[in-house]
């Protein structure tokens, strides 16, 4: 049980880290898109207020609201997932139509069908979890849901956010109890079909083959992560000086936004990575503490909930970082909380708030 004042501890382990996050993460922006035509800082600064106040929504928001309609989060990912393939609906940007245009703003499908599953496998995970050993057909039900989105995300195509999305969902459900084996035999049918859509498109494999080797196509394919690459090593150990880089001055494409780490090792060197990677890994941790400790008090909601956005934001990180570094072909995902781009520091928030909300079930536990 927890105490008023381990309760405001574990609030404020999960609270300042993000705040730095946010508060690091604007300086990034400002100083990535410094060249850039149109002022990204002053939009970024509108995003981390409307992250703030869905944030604050999301904290106050009963979770019994969110439990009982948790089937509404669901039908919101399905029509986000299916508005932007919608021609004239849909908003096309470098041969993806992954967005909507609303009052100006674009909202990434994929963000929003990422917090919609959320409360919809927590809601579900939270109502069926005793069955889920004795009757593992239970778990054909969220498959199939999950499945039903992600096969909209990739007509989009998203592969990137597909991939955390399902690598997330199956996480929360091997953790609500389904025997290993199932998890096995699923995951090997997603490596499978996500193995045949990289061979069925040429692009794919483009970035596949670049991504082994960028310097061989230095100004095709490869020319993105050549330039992080480069990026990495002008930063070296201390970096060159924040609002130093050269590589967001026109050669480093997307430099603001899915590459910001490359500028963030270009201007802080290995010292400035490691810390936000430490810093970001804490924060992982703590949301991952919080998950365990909810279900180990039988909130069954909120510690699905936890998990499922620790899994989320972890496995963001490690294929932001992949991309940046080389380690994985290039994919079009954010660093969140860090990086710019609107719907994603958003519903980034919106998720954080409904895991720091479940703090509070572990005070409502000891009163």
């Amino acid at each position: 049980m927890f105490s008023q004042f381990e309760m405001r501890r574990s609030l404020l382990e999960l609270l300042i880290p993000w705040l730095v996050l946010v508060c690091f993460g604007a300086v990034m922006v400002g100083s990535a898109a410094v060249a850039l035509q149109g002022d990204y800082l002053a939009k970024h600064l509108v995003f981390v207020l409307l992250g703030a106040v869905a944030f604050v929504f999301m904290f106050a928001l009963p979770h019994a609201l969110l439990e009982r309609f948790y089937l509404v989060g669901w039908l919101i990912a399905l029509a986000i997932s299916v508005a932007v393939l919608i021609p004239g609906v849909g908003h096309e940007a470098n041969g993806a139509s992954r967005w909507l245009r609303v009052a100006g703003i674009s909202i990434q499908a994929a963000e929003v069908a990422k917090f919609g599953l959320m409360i919809y496998l927590a809601g579900y995970l939270s109502r069926y979890r005793d069955e889920l050993a004795a009757a593992p057909q239970r778990v054909i039900v969220p498959i199939f849901m999950i499945g039903m989105i992600a096969l909209l995300l990739l007509a989009e195509p998203d592969f990137g956010s597909t991939a955390v999305i399902l690598g997330a969902a199956f996480g929360v459900i091997f953790i609500a109890g389904i025997r290993l084996r199932y998890v096995a035999l699923i995951l090997l049918v997603i490596t499978v079909l996500l193995a045949l859509l990289i061979w069925l498109e040429p692009y794919r494999m483009r970035r596949l083959v670049s991504f082994a080797d960028p310097w061989a196509v230095p100004y095709d394919d490869g020319y993105q992560l050549v330039q992080a690459l480069i990026g990495f090593g002008r930063g070296e150990i201390f970096g060159l000086g924040l609002g130093e880089s050269i590589q967001k001055l026109y050669y480093l494409p997307e430099a603001h936004n899915d590459f910001i780490f490359a500028v963030i090792a270009e201007e802080l060197g290995v010292v400035g990575t490691l810390t936000v990677v430490l810093i970001f890994s804490y924060l992982v941790l703590q949301m991952l503490r919080t998950a365990r400790l909810c279900l180990q008090q039988d909130h069954l909601f909120a510690g699905y909930l936890c998990y499922f956005g620790a899994l989320v934001f972890g496995l963001q990180l490690l294929v932001n970082l992949g991309v940046n570094t080389g380690v994985l072909p290039t994919k079009g995902l954010t660093l969140p909380f860090i990086s710019y781009g609107g719907s994603s520091l958003v519903v980034s928030c919106a998720m954080f708030g409904l895991i720091a909300s479940c703090v509070r079930k572990l005070g409502a536990t000891h009163d």
